[in-house]
């Protein structure tokens, strides 16, 4: 079965504990690091990649694909459900 957006994002939001922050107010294209989007850090994509692991049995090692991957919420979510 198919993860579904606002699934994932509420998901996103318990497992990195971001307060103040709603699933209508994470938009599928944004970016999840830098300025823009969720403004994630390095600390913050070490626990994402362990939660997902968790929580999907998904083990993301290619680290040349790494920043396609974590591109944005849809860009995560397509590699999550191409891999369960």
């Amino acid at each position: 079965m198919a993860v579904k957006s606002d699934e994932f994002k509420q998901f996103l939001i318990n497992g990195l504990k971001l307060e103040d922050i709603g699933v209508d107010d994470i938009n599928d294209d944004d970016a999840l690091f830098g300025d823009e989007g969720l403004g994630l850090d390095s600390v913050d994509s070490i626990e994402l990649v362990l939660i997902i692991e968790k929580e999907y049995g998904i083990k993301i090692n290619n680290s040349e694909e790494y920043q396609e991957i974590f591109k944005s919420v849809n860009s995560l979510l397509k590699y999550i459900n191409d891999n369960k």
